[in-house]
């Protein structure tokens, strides 16, 4: 798989059923190791041990109920009340990040309403922070540490 611009971490990989399969230690199961999911493992340990985000709060591939159809959020972290503080967005590292990507993220917290959105592709990552009072967001220079999302001033509606 390719170099990420991601911290790198320990993984565990194998070949079941003829298939590459990564263990996911959030979901404690082994799923298909594809691009995204390489992504997707990468950013979950950055946020893990980079941002002291708990393990346990940590939401992989939640489900998230938009009119009458089910979307999914590849990683959603959650506050201490279990309260969704950020909503991340994984793509495979040559998929081009755009306002579409970001379109994509902005739909799933209409419903969300996270005060934290990131898109990444593993090579570039885009963070937001959301204003629900005013409807609007600014971007931020760096990603917030879980001590900063959960704050409760991040939390105002």
């Amino acid at each position: 798989m390719e170099q990420l611009n991601l911290p790198p971490y320990n993984y565990e990989v194998r070949n079941q059923a003829g298939r590459r399969v990564i263990l996911d230690p959030v979901r404690k199961r082994f799923v298909p190791l594809t691009p995204e999911e390489w992504v997707r493992q990468h950013f979950v340990q950055y946020l893990i041990r980079n941002l002291d985000v708990p393990p346990g709060l940590v939401g992989i591939e939640v489900a998230i109920p938009i009119q009458d159809r089910h979307y999914r959020a590849d990683i959603v972290i959650y506050d201490r009340r279990i309260e969704p503080v950020m909503v991340v967005e994984c793509k495979r590292p040559s998929v081009q990040l755009s306002q579409d990507t970001f379109n994509q993220i902005g739909h799933y917290n209409a419903t969300l309403k996270v005060p934290y959105l990131v898109i990444t592709n593993g090579m570039q990552h885009y963070c937001c922070m959301v204003d629900h009072v005013h409807r609007s967001y600014h971007f931020l220079d760096k990603i917030p540490s879980y001590r900063t999302m959960i704050l409760p001033i991040n939390h105002a509606e």
